[in-house]
């Protein structure tokens, strides 16, 4: 934001130049990096799914999103993650139909 030098107004305040500040480590935090990929299909491949990832899958395959979702949400706390979770399990679903085919 440019600063006018004028005390009043949208843009009120001393004029000055914005500095770049250098990315913190904690943006990154959550970022998917090879590795984490790995890992985490490892461990889904060894683990398999919840019970509750189970049933989200079957009402899925009977193509009863919303109730699907609305499990899911039940489950996870926020509908911002049951979202996520459906649509991983549902490509999971789907990679599953493309390898029986």
């Amino acid at each position: 934001m440019v600063r006018s030098g004028i005390a009043v107004g949208l843009n009120k305040g001393h004029v000055t130049t914005q500095r770049t500040l250098k990315a913190k480590p904690s943006s990154k935090k959550g970022q998917s990096t090879k590795r984490r990929v790995l890992v985490k299909n490892v461990i889904r491949e060894i683990a398999g799914f919840a019970p509750y990832e189970r049933r989200v899958i079957e009402l899925l395959r009977n193509s009863k999103d919303k109730r699907a979702r609305k499990l899911a949400k039940k489950r996870l706390g926020t509908f911002v993650r049951a979202k996520k979770k459906v649509e991983e399990l549902g490509n999971v679903l789907a990679e599953s139909r493309k390898h029986h085919n």
